[in-house]
């Protein structure tokens, strides 16, 4: 027999391989690998997010573009991360964000409706999305608290402490404005504590 294809060997240790609903293994067969190039979009403003995908291996970023075209990082996701339109909103309207790789990455995609419907009424599918809502949540309220109570010297040592492989992932500029910064600063406060 041969092995299952790499979503849904990764799909299997999120959810119970003997409770799948019927179909949801034929349809997570039919995902499709996408290899991105450093600055390739995955997603762009304005277009809608359709799809569910699975990072195998790369870095990439979800960020804002402001009026004068600077971006700002709101989030990295690395191998193994799992991101899907999860709120009715991403769904319905074009996003208002970009995910775009930082580093050549290898991504899986399957459409994301298709999926909902086989999902609908499993609860370890249901179970994965609430476990995930409420991490965005409290990494929302947790990030607010520190840009208001933390200086950006104690905001990137708790960067450290929650991701401690960024350093070597993830370039001074992007982890920069993640923290709020600018890349000159970051690098004072990174030979300060070294």
């Amino acid at each position: 027999m041969s092995e299952p294809p790499p979503l849904i060997q990764h799909l299997q240790t999120l959810l119970p391989a003997d409770a799948w609903p019927a179909g949801a293994q034929e349809l997570a067969a039919t995902a499709r690998p996408r290899l991105l190039a450093t600055g390739q979009a995955l997603l762009q403003a304005g277009q809608p997010w359709q799809h569910l995908h699975w990072i195998e291996r790369g870095v990439l970023r979800l960020c804002l573009i402001d009026a004068q075209g600077r971006a700002s990082n709101k989030n990295f996701h690395l191998d193994g991360a799992l991101l899907w339109p999860i709120t009715p909103r991403l769904r319905q309207e074009p996003v208002g964000f970009w995910i775009e790789a930082l580093r050549p990455s290898r991504v899986w995609s399957l459409p994301w409706a298709p999926w909902q419907t086989v999902c609908a009424d499993w609860p370890d599918w249901q179970t994965l999305e609430r476990h995930t809502l409420a991490a965005l949540l409290d990494d929302k309220m947790r990030r607010e608290q520190q840009f208001l109570q933390l200086s950006a010297a104690q905001r990137y040592q708790a960067m450290l402490q929650e991701h401690p492989d960024w350093p070597r992932r993830i370039a001074l500029r992007h982890l920069a404005s993640w923290l709020g910064v600018t890349d000159v600063a970051l690098s004072r406060i990174r030979r300060r504590l070294a």
